[in-house]
């Protein structure tokens, strides 16, 4: 899939207009949750989720989805992380 692909699969998905997150190198955000469902597709860089003992890495062209209140740590990458995200309330 494609970012232009992710736009449209959002909109099907009742998403609002996405959002572009940058995020700085080797940051992270301990354990938390969202009070939205977030669909994210990664520009550039590199993040990795861990939910619920489990680490994930996401790259490039990649796609990662967080239901809403799943808690999560996110981990970024050596050159931080950006993504392009939708998030539905």
């Amino acid at each position: 899939m494609n970012q232009v692909q992710f736009i449209q699969s959002l909109e099907e998905g009742g998403f609002p207009e996405p959002t572009i997150i940058s995020r700085e190198a080797d940051g992270f955000l301990d354990q938390h949750a969202h009070g939205f469902e977030a669909k994210a597709f990664v520009l550039s860089g590199q993040i990795t989720l861990q939910v619920d003992g489990t680490a994930s890495l996401y790259r490039e062209g990649e796609i990662f989805h967080l239901p809403a209140g799943q808690m999560h740590a996110e981990l970024y990458g050596p050159q931080g992380v950006q993504y392009l995200v939708g998030r539905k309330e």
